[in-house]
């Protein structure tokens, strides 16, 4: 029996990759990534619908240095899709050689997106994961030169498919065919690919080249003003927003909150003067509960820099709220 490695993010395409394979009897596990960027919730629950085995492994360190530096460009955002098919690809590699697979597949189509599904971009993608005769499409295996797997009788090539370009009907035909009903649209997934997102990713990158992957994850939550070129505000947006923030926190660090009413917690980095803290204590104002035609109290808290000190209030501003105009331009 043919053993392969599979790339399964848990959208249609990959799904009916394993499906197309499980009728072929090959034996599968499937494979998925988590970055900042990226989970692996739904490929698990695909792989379980589709009863087959799964892992999921952690590429953020490797995949930060592809974001910052994609060999191949972006996408119409932030999105290195070339590399990361590459880097992803390479990664499964390893399990199959460490493990002993046959082969690597995904759900790629031809032409369903024009960067990176192009017939030049399918071939770079393989052959930069260092497997290139092992990368497996079986949606469009029919439009593709065979592959090893194919060529020596793993798989039946005739019982793959040619599929071509961004329709999505014969994917849906099929999908209901193997029973398949419950999937996501093709939209959506990974942050990069997300506009505004991408804008904030920018935004840090230019200004802080070395970011992190926490610094990545702090993108996807609240509102986001640059209040001038190393200062940022972060505001949550509703309850959970706020408690989530709290774990962003890092010395050096300032919250801030108005006193005595509802409103965002306000994660303050940078070494903001005092002007600078007036903004961003008028800003948090604007987006509370308070009144917006007399002063509030926006209590300061600072995160120590040292691991024995301990948050204490640094200091109290009462400030009106900031007019939308002031806010506006400094919105990332």
């Amino acid at each position: 029996m043919a053993r392969a490695v599979g790339l399964l993010s848990g959208g249609l395409d990959s799904m009916l990759a394993v499906a197309l394979l499980q009728r072929q009897k090959v034996e599968i596990l499937a494979v998925s990534f988590v970055t900042p960027f990226f989970g692996s919730a739904r490929a698990e629950e695909a792989a379980r619908r589709l009863g087959v085995p799964f892992r999921a492994v952690d590429i953020t360190a490797r995949h930060l240095e592809v974001v910052k530096h994609p060999r191949y460009g972006y996408g119409r955002n932030m999105n290195p899709c070339i590399d990361c098919h590459a880097l992803m690809l390479n990664v499964a590699g390893k399990i199959l050689d460490a493990e002993g697979y046959d082969f690597l597949f995904t759900g790629e189509v031809l032409g369903e997106r024009p960067k990176s599904q192009n017939r030049p971009a399918l071939g770079i993608v393989a052959k930069e994961s260092g497997y290139p005769d092992l990368v497996l499409r079986p949606l469009s295996a029919k439009l593709l030169d065979p592959t090893k797997p194919e060529r020596e009788g793993l798989v039946d090539r005739e019982r793959l498919l040619d599929f071509r370009g961004r329709s999505r009907k014969r994917q849906m035909a099929l999908a209901a065919e193997f029973g398949i009903t419950d999937y996501p649209s093709p939209a959506g997934g990974c942050r990069l690919t997300d506009q505004g997102y991408s804008r904030r990713l920018r935004d840090l990158l230019d200004r802080d080249p070395q970011a992190g992957a926490d610094d990545m994850r702090l993108l996807a939550l609240g509102r986001h003003l640059r209040l001038a070129e190393k200062i940022r505000l972060v505001l949550g947006r509703n309850k959970e927003e706020n408690e989530k923030l709290e774990a962003f926190f890092q010395p050096g660090d300032v919250k801030l909150f108005v006193r005595g009413v509802m409103g965002p917690t306000g994660l303050l980095r940078g070494p903001a003067d005092a002007e600078l803290k007036a903004l961003a204590a008028s800003i948090c104002v604007r987006y509370s509960d308070a009144p917006r035609d007399t002063a509030s109290p926006v209590r300061f808290v600072a995160i120590p820099t040292t691991s024995t000190g301990a948050a204490g209030v640094e200091e109290e501003l009462s400030v009106l709220p900031a007019p939308n105009d002031a806010i506006d331009p400094l919105i990332i």
